[in-house]
């Protein structure tokens, strides 16, 4: 054996020990630091240690559960290590609107829908998704189906927010995350830091942000997590379904959304939404379930944004979207936001902005154009 190789293999069972306590202090609850966790997802990111490993380290962190500088650490080596970096040239804030996946109720894609609204409004909105691992009908995979480019450059997706007000990046393409990160995600099926981390590593650092999570009980954390990364106006919530254990990454018309809001003041807020109080009402879950396939899902999904929609969707669109206005500075309250994103949609202005981000984030602008109008037929 030259020496050279033995070098490498005491090397790489040096990396695969330390990665193992690491582990080891994961499992008997111990935190890490911030800069330590950086070093633990640089090691993931980069393949250094064996794949049982990899899943191991993010299941015991996970069940020991993320503490702020823990999530922080991890986003800062997706976004330093693996992350395209663009410049956007807009005078408006830039505004994020995401799920982490993995809840334990699946919906339609309602983000979408309220991002393109948000947009039709006024909002910059930069976001950042990814195809669906447990679901139905995944960001991607929902602006696919409607026409967009889901697979082009960074830059084409900056244009298009400067252009149109709306773009997405593509979390599992090379183009955006060319080192790791789709490799990662298609392989886990359960929530874990890295889909928090992951969501928050923008492209674009926009500033201002409304994200989903899969569980209650991550709500505070992420919200700290989002004010230690440069957040300075957020609203972090997980919907819940009454008389269920159920929930969802969005904020819920079936039932209590509890929300925690940063708003420039070191003091996190917390908050819950009663839809019945919004005048919505309480619906049935069921009503907000995708459909079986992605092409009847986008039918029904460009009928929404055509005002054809007359349903729990659209509600569950409107409060979503009266969200992304309140934390934008768009909308006072949040009944004046849900307002402004009703006279949006039922005034053909949404189905509008739905047209100009298809024409914008592609490079077959009119076969995109025909893709869309033909879901609408």
């Amino acid at each position: 054996m030259s020496e050279q190789l033995n070098e490498e293999l005491v090397n790489e069972e040096l990396v695969n020990r330390e990665f193992g306590s690491t582990i080891t202090s994961l499992i008997r609850k111990e935190n890490l630091t911030r800069e330590e966790a950086k070093q633990a997802f640089v090691t993931v990111l980069t393949s250094q240690t064996t794949d049982m490993q990899q899943g191991a380290f993010l299941s015991a962190l996970t069940a020991k559960g993320e503490t702020r500088q823990e999530v922080a650490g991890a986003w800062e080596a997706i976004y330093d290590l693996d992350t395209t970096k663009v410049k956007i040239d807009t005078p408006l804030p830039l505004v994020e609107n995401s799920g982490t996946g993995m809840d334990t109720f699946k919906t339609f894609n309602i983000s979408t829908a309220a991002s393109v609204i948000a947009a039709a409004g006024g909002v910059a909105m930069a976001r950042h998704g990814a195809r669906a691992i447990t679901s139905v009908c995944g960001t991607v995979d929902m602006a696919e189906a409607l026409g967009v480019d889901v697979e082009c450059t960074a830059d084409m997706v900056a244009k298009s927010i400067e252009t149109c007000g709306l773009g997405l990046f593509n979390g599992m393409s090379p183009n955006i995350h060319p080192m790791a990160l789709g490799r990662i995600l298609s392989q886990i099926f359960f929530g874990s830091t890295l889909n928090i981390a992951a969501s928050l590593a923008n492209p674009a650092l926009p500033s201002i942000g409304v994200r989903g999570v899969y569980s209650r009980q991550m709500i505070r954390p992420v919200a700290e997590v989002m004010q230690e990364i440069g957040y300075t106006s957020a609203i972090v919530l997980h919907g819940a379904i009454d008389n269920s254990d159920k929930g969802m990454d969005e904020a819920s018309v079936c039932g209590i959304t509890h929300c925690a809001r940063i708003d420039g003041k070191a003091k996190i807020q917390t908050f819950t939404i009663h839809p019945e109080k919004l005048g919505l009402g309480v619906k049935d879950p069921g009503q907000l379930s995708p459909e079986k396939d992605i092409q009847t899902e986008s039918r029904r999904f460009a009928a929404l944004m055509a005002n054809k929609e007359e349903s729990a969707r659209k509600d569950a669109a409107l409060l979503n979207a009266g969200l992304i206005f309140l934390a934008a500075g768009g909308s006072d309250t949040l009944e004046l936001g849900i307002e402004k994103a009703a006279n949006l949609i039922e005034s053909g202005t949404a189905f509008e902005t739905l047209e100009n981000w298809v024409k914008s984030q592609n490079h077959d602008p009119d076969q995109g154009l025909r893709t869309l109008h033909s879901l609408v037929q």
